[in-house]
């Protein structure tokens, strides 16, 4: 089968490069040139890395590279069994590209999105037949995350959704399926570590560095929340924090914060931009986090029961089942643990009191808990056995 791939940015060009390191001839479309040389310098790059770590020969080296044919024009697409369109997360550029797509490839031709937050049924919407349409949602960097969200609208038929799993798990890809919902699961269930951690600071319990050092050293994360959401670009995680937040009818849960709003409208996107929450000039230097063992358990306990009452939500809510979820954190976003495995290990008993303690303290809706987790505690459930 041949893949076709629309956008040559960052996570366009690691999807093409999965597909062509797993024997598929690619077609990589940008309608700009030096997008696409970049991409391509890029790729070179990388296969040398590999080859000089000893990871794959240079024979296969050269074989991922011939693989990827390089082409401004969209009608490069017409012999491609599936293309994954990888472009700017704007539902109105996507629909018109999407009804493009469909004129150009061949009858039976999956079309599929890498949107991290827009609606596939919206988008499927474009298409004549909107059975062949599906979400695709690679983790950057691609090559490297191995979890992919496979999301199925209420258009998508079986057929496609079959396809479409078999060919990404053929790519030794952990695939999860999940309901057309917005963030589907990793982008809304994560919500609560950045928005939590931002109302902590918010609220002059701790600044940026100690709620990291909570996260990090108490809670076992990889990054904390203010070094994450640096990484990742400010403008880039408030827009999806705020679409989520639109998206469902401005649940309070979901409420996006006016700190990470200022940073975004002021240029501190973070790392790419030199400044965030924290400092990455060349001679910057940061505030030491309070490295205080009561405020840091304080400040974790109330950020992990946030996300996993988000986590039960998913459940209650059948936007996946209980081990996708569990396996779309620890692969998606490298969580120490499963969100639901940690609930049954503290107790969700535990877990519902402090959300009542906080309901009841603030009396916003943010800190409701779930159905579900209510039910689970009357009955003495568990999760996982």
């Amino acid at each position: 089968m041949i893949v076709g791939v629309l956008g040559g940015g960052t996570m366009g060009s690691g999807i093409a490069q999965v597909a062509a390191q797993n024997g598929h001839k690619v077609v990589l479309v940008d309608l700009n040139e030096a997008v696409l040389e970049l991409s391509k310098s890029k790729l070179a790059k990388i296969m040398a890395r590999l080859v000089e770590k000893g990871k794959i020969s240079s024979e296969q080296a050269d074989e991922t590279k011939s693989n990827i044919q390089r082409s401004t024009d969209i009608q490069s697409f017409k012999d491609c069994g599936i293309v994954i369109e990888a472009i700017v997360e704007n539902l109105g550029v996507k629909t018109k590209v999407f009804s493009q797509l469909e004129d150009i490839t061949p009858e039976g031709c999956i079309l599929a999105s890498n949107t991290s937050s827009l609606s596939i049924a919206s988008i499927g919407a474009s298409l004549k037949d909107s059975s062949k349409i599906i979400g695709i949602h690679f983790f950057n960097p691609a090559p490297l995350m191995p979890l992919v969200e496979i999301i199925p609208s209420v258009q998508t038929s079986e057929e496609t959704l079959g396809s479409a799993k078999n060919l990404i798990d053929s790519w030794s890809k952990v695939t999860v399926v999940c309901k057309d919902t917005p963030g589907f699961i990793v982008n809304r269930v994560a919500r609560p570590f950045y928005g939590e951690a931002l109302r902590i600071y918010e609220e002059g319990i701790a600044d940026f560095a100690t709620i990291d050092w909570a996260m990090t050293e108490i809670g076992g994360f990889r990054m904390g929340p203010f070094t994450l959401m640096d990484y990742i670009g400010n403008d880039v995680n408030y827009v999806v924090t705020a679409t989520v937040f639109e998206s469902f009818y401005y649940d309070p849960r979901y409420k996006p914060s006016f700190t990470q709003m200022r940073f975004s409208e002021a240029g501190y996107y973070g790392r790419k931009s030199g400044k965030g929450f924290f400092d990455y000039g060349e001679n910057a230097t940061n505030v030491a986090p309070t490295e205080d063992l009561a405020l840091g358990k304080k400040i974790f306990d109330r950020i992990l029961m946030m996300l996993v009452n988000e986590a039960v939500d998913a459940v209650f809510l059948n936007i996946g089942s209980k081990e996708a979820i569990d396996l779309a954190m620890t692969k998606g976003v490298n969580y120490p643990k499963g969100l639901l495995s940690w609930a049954d290990e503290i107790g969700l008993d535990v877990i519902l009191k402090q959300l009542e303690d906080m309901f009841a303290e603030y009396g916003e809706d943010r800190y409701r808990p779930s159905p579900l987790m209510r039910r689970m505690v009357e009955s003495g459930e568990k999760f996982f056995a």
